[in-house]
């Protein structure tokens, strides 16, 4: 071997946690989604972002993650969905035992006390009310992104 050769470690696949996964974003109303879709693209997020349009469509990503389709590394849920409603999804998500660990923020316009209890006591990461202006949604969406994607570990 030349001195200045260094050997190359074989290739190994990166573990789960440093791969870029996707974000869920779980939203039926095309307004809310395109805003909440425009506010993570100007925060040049790098990880994708999956749209389920109810809860029928974001329950279905349980069996592909099962299947081997790389889980996301947060679900954004909104409560008020067609076919499946947003507490449904959020209780069967923490009640499967591989993706159990998977962040949960709901994002929605509903700031009914009743709805924040039931949410927190399904296992909810986080609660936000959706803000009506753009500029505090930007923020809003920031602060998601900084804390979920850029700091919060979790388990390997």
């Amino acid at each position: 071997m030349e001195p200045s050769a260094v050997p190359t470690p074989p290739a190994r696949r990166a573990p789960l946690h440093a791969e870029v996964r996707p974000i869920l974003l779980v939203e039926d109303n095309p307004m809310d989604a395109d805003l909440t879709l425009r506010a993570l693209a100007r925060r040049k997020l790098a990880n994708p972002v999956l749209l389920a349009r109810d809860g029928e469509q974001a329950l279905a990503h349980l069996a592909r993650w099962d299947a081997g389709e790389v889980p996301p590394l947060l679900i954004l849920l909104d409560l008020k969905l067609p076919r499946i409603d947003g507490l449904e999804v959020l209780r069967q998500c923490k009640a499967h035992p591989r993706w159990q660990a998977i962040p949960v923020v709901v994002l929605t316009s509903s700031a009914d006390d009743a709805d924040i209890r039931a949410a927190y006591a399904l296992g909810v990461n986080s609660y936000i009310v959706k803000p009506v202006d753009f500029d505090k949604f930007l923020e809003v969406a920031g602060h998601i992104e900084l804390y979920w994607c850029a700091l919060n570990e979790l388990p390997r």
